[in-house]
């Protein structure tokens, strides 16, 4: 399927994303990891060919990808401000290592598990709401036209 209609977006995502910003203040996620699930975020439209049934989904099969930069990115915002160094919390290139290993990583799997269906959640429910304010601005019909 060409991916066009996703340019016509890009206005909407805009508005969307001011609107949505209280979600993401209130979620687990800072900003900068909002940013950075969004990067691995497409959106789908099921069904445009009929757009009364149609639905905007987010497609986050590319979420596990950046699980892992998600503490990195905040770090990189200012991690050095609360003195920066090594800490004797058992962090380090040690386990950093481990965590590029098969079933290395301290067993953090269970935090990378729910931080994933929370950024699911929070993305499908970024769909909901992009695909009430592109029917509320007349242009849901048009997108699903030039998705088909």
């Amino acid at each position: 399927m060409d991916k066009e209609w996703t340019d016509k977006l890009a206005g909407a995502r805009m508005q969307v994303d001011q609107q949505f910003n209280d979600r993401v203040l209130n979620s687990q996620f800072s900003n900068q990891q909002w940013g950075l699930i969004m990067t691995a975020v497409e959106f789908d439209i099921e069904n445009p060919e009929n757009p009364e049934q149609a639905t905007l989904v987010a497609n986050t099969e590319k979420i596990d990808q950046i699980l892992p930069e998600l503490d990195k990115v905040d770090q990189g915002m200012g991690g050095m401000a609360g003195g920066g160094g090594s800490d004797s919390s058992g962090g380090g290139l040690l386990d950093s290592l481990g965590n590029l290993l098969p079933g290395g990583g301290g067993g953090d799997s269970g935090v990378d598990q729910e931080r994933k269906e929370a950024a699911i959640a929070l993305t499908a429910e970024y769909a909901t709401e992009l695909q009430q304010y592109l029917e509320k601005q007349g242009r849901w019909a048009a997108i699903c036209e030039s998705a088909v």
